[in-house]
């Protein structure tokens, strides 16, 4: 990838754009990003660059994680990702990744941690048929046959019923509609993973 920076989903709006079309963006508040590592190949195997966000106090970190960023030189922050990145040694520690590095009209792809829905049916969580609704039916919205007959066991991969989102999930080919440098916020057309206020990823898209 070229460029990528973190940011906090603030949740969705619309606008207008200057042929009248009204679209929905989300609104994600991103950087700026401070860069708190560099690898390279000769040390490190392969060039990445790892940037933090969302700063914090101190007095939050555990001991090695207060030397991390002393060694960087930079203010603690709570989250920090790494991102390999083709141009990696162009950055130097201590610099600062902001919005701008991407213009309206770019395509991106947005990584979130999906909404968290708690137990469900296998009805919800996979999209199944209900049974008959009528009394005498006894059988509404149960998983149905496990399709196990002489096997004596549930083959692996089975859909049934459990924990439904709460996952990692990415988002592809978004148009950046929008960028305010001023407030750090990129307006992204269409929806993106995670609730308001969860931790996203922006990079640009690999199938632009």
């Amino acid at each position: 990838m070229d460029k990528a920076i973190i940011g906090r989903k603030l949740g969705m709006t619309q606008l207008f754009t200057a042929t009248g079309e009204l679209i929905p963006v989300t609104a994600i508040l991103a950087g700026p990003c401070p860069v708190i590592q560099v690898k390279g190949l000769e040390r490190d195997g392969y060039q990445s660059v790892q940037i933090g966000f969302d700063e914090i106090p101190e007095r939050k970190l555990n001991k090695p994680a207060r030397g991390h960023f002393a060694k960087a030189k930079v203010a603690p922050h709570r989250v920090l990702r790494e991102f390999r990145l083709t141009d990696a040694a162009k950055y130097q520690i201590g610099d600062k990744i902001a919005v701008d590095i991407f213009k309206p009209g770019e395509a991106v792809d947005v990584t979130g941690i999906s909404r968290g829905k708690g137990y469900a049916g296998a009805i919800k969580r996979w999209g199944f048929h209900r049974g008959p609704m009528g009394h005498g039916s006894k059988y509404h919205r149960g998983v149905g046959s496990l399709q196990a007959r002489d096997a004596a066991r549930v083959f692996k991969g089975r859909k049934m019923p459990g924990h439904l989102g709460a996952v990692r999930r990415t988002v592809q080919n978004l148009e950046v509609v929008k960028v305010d440098m001023e407030q750090n916020l990129l307006l992204v057309k269409g929806s993106v993973p995670g609730a308001k206020g969860s931790i996203v990823t922006i990079k640009n898209s690999v199938k632009a």
